[in-house]
């Protein structure tokens, strides 16, 4: 292959319209130089053998590592969908798991902007720990999360991250956390003026600063013991299927249905909710209400009142998933409306000991930026998380699409209730898959053969495009070629992940996992790909991967 015909292949096949002759002869050369070890290169062309490698090299990835950061981030802080952690410190269960600094710097290495941490005094009464209340985790200091966020805080991205407290302290112990985060963060702390907020800063504007958000202070409540409970801890025991994949990603149009009928009083037990703001103010720390940036609170009164726009200040609101679902079912627009300028975070319902997660698209098809999620928590819905924040560069901020943001002459939103036309369809091309042979032991999947393979591959998006389809089986065979085609109509493409999941079948067990990727459609390049796969926990093999054709027809 010439560089005429390599310059050909990529504007035809690959739809880089605007790539020109000179440029395709540097991707060649650097190919060739890449591979130069390997005695099946010609100068300035390429054989059948060696084009086959440059299509399964990292050099032909799905989406463009060049693009970078590419979304417009001069824009309120309301209008993007925010890397979001849970109880961040917790480094398993959220019953009796340790708490650390471990998870908080590995979140952060992961590009995740939003660090959560619960603050309660230590047995003493004299200092600050962190641990998830009421239960047997193991506390961790304070002071040592705050040193380990600072470290950590922009090795992955230079935009802002966010520490909400959940905050269960005296006013002395305020003062002395006030202290604390000034003396850790300093300079990089960003501190609001005493007036109310109208609109969030920008992300470009608060690039490599520390923002707190946290409700108003209030009274300090003695925790209750924590009692140690062996039936709830049980309650999370998973399936064999379970524990390779994590639970499927449950259905948003079947989410309601299910949790009429599990619907308890939960939520009552769980300290995450915003509380009142009128709470006894007198008793709070003046120097730790000043470091709060991003008011939480929950106003009293029902839904209404916490959705209520005020045109004067912005604020953060707190539903857990079920309250979020059971809102969506009758205020669904209301919720678009109030994300627009004001930020709602979703926190796992207080049920999830096993520090599992929930379906994401439920918080980001209504305009939610904090879809708070454990990090630790691994399976298909934490995919979908790794997924979405690939997007722009992987520094954490995606803006949110257009129709969330828009409101019409006569003040109408986007209704995530509404089934849109289909407004393009992505064709995928299944062909081969390989590197298993290199990354697994060779007893691995079959002690006396070679591995069956199987891919599954569909879409999380709104109820109208989710879907998952699979490949045919093909035995034996440690470099599976399937050669099938699959079509997708998308009627939200901007909210849609292509999901891909490798399986090996088992007669007489659970399927074993082969690796899995999740991609945002919206930055998905055309033509033939090679799509690298990932481990459980979403860190990537060195060799396995999929070659892949993507067309928008």
């Amino acid at each position: 292959m010439s560089a005429d015909h390599f310059h050909r292949f990529l504007v035809e096949f690959q739809k880089e319209e605007k790539l020109t002759k000179e440029e395709a002869l540097a991707i060649l050369e650097k190919i060739i130089r890449d591979f130069k070890h390997i005695p099946i290169f010609h100068r300035k062309a390429l054989n059948l053998e060696a084009f086959f490698k440059y299509l399964f090299s990292d050099s032909n990835p799905p989406i463009s590592p060049s693009l970078g950061v590419h979304h417009d981030m001069d824009c309120p802080l309301s209008h993007y969908f925010i890397y979001t952690g849970h109880n961040s410190y917790l480094t398993g269960n959220q019953l009796s798991s340790d708490c650390s600094d471990v998870p908080i710097i590995q979140a952060l290495k992961g590009g995740v902007r939003v660090i959560e941490l619960d603050i309660w005094p230590n047995s003493n009464k004299d200092n600050v720990e962190v641990l998830h209340g009421r239960t047997l985790t193991t506390p961790v200091e304070l002071i040592k999360c705050l040193k380990s966020i600072k470290e950590y805080a922009f090795v992955a991205s230079e935009y802002p991250v966010v520490i909400t407290l959940e905050d269960h302290l005296t006013p002395d112990l305020q003062a002395k956390v006030a202290e604390m985060v000034t003396q850790t963060f300093g300079d990089i702390l960003f501190s609001p003026g005493p007036e109310a907020v109208k609109e969030f800063p920008s992300p470009a504007s608060l690039k490599k600063r520390i923002i707190i958000s946290t409700k108003p202070p209030k009274e300090y409540l003695e925790a209750k013991d924590a009692k140690e409970n062996e039936n709830d801890s049980q309650k999370g025991k998973a399936s064999g299927e379970e524990e390779a994949w994590g639970k499927e990603v449950k259905d948003l149009k079947a989410l309601s249905a299910a949790d009429d009928k599990n619907d308890g009083n939960e939520e009552d037990s769980n300290d995450e909710g915003d509380d009142d703001e009128d709470l006894s103010s007198q008793q709070e720390a003046p120097e730790y209400k000043r470091l709060i940036a991003i008011h939480a609170g929950k106003p009293k009164g029902g839904l209404e009142e916490c959705l209520k726009v005020d045109p004067d200040k912005v604020r953060r609101l707190s539903l857990s998933e079920q309250q979020l679902e059971k809102a969506a079912e009758t205020h669904g627009k209301d919720i678009v409306r109030f994300t627009q300028r004001n930020i709602l975070r979703v926190y796992p319902k207080g049920t999830r000991f096993d520090s599992s997660n929930y379906n994401p698209l439920i918080g980001w098809m209504h305009g939610a930026q904090m879809v708070a999620f454990n990090m630790q928590g691994y399976g298909r819905s934490l995919w979908l998380m790794q997924g979405m924040f690939k997007a722009n560069g992987g520094c954490g901020y995606v803006k949110k699409p257009e129709f969330l943001l828009k409101t019409g002459p006569h003040n109408e939103v986007f209704d995530p209730k509404v089934r849109l036309p289909v407004k393009t369809t992505l064709k995928v091309t299944i062909y081969m898959g390989e590197g298993w042979y290199y990354d697994f032991r060779h007893t691995h999947f079959d002690a006396y053969s070679p591995p069956d393979f199987y891919t599954r591959i569909g879409i999380a998006g709104v109820n109208a495009d989710s879907v998952m389809k699979k490949t045919k089986t093909l035995e034996d065979n440690w470099i599976p070629a399937w050669n099938e085609v699959f079509e997708f109509p998308l009627t939200v493409p901007e909210l849609a992940l292509l999901r891909i999941e490798v399986h090996e079948y088992d007669m007489s067990e659970k399927d074993d996992f082969g690796g899995q990727a999740c991609l945002p459609i919206s930055e998905l390049k055309k033509g033939i790909r090679a799509i690298p796969l990932h481990d459980r926990k979403g860190e990537k093999y060195r060799s396995v991967k999929l070659l892949m054709r993507f067309e928008f027809v």
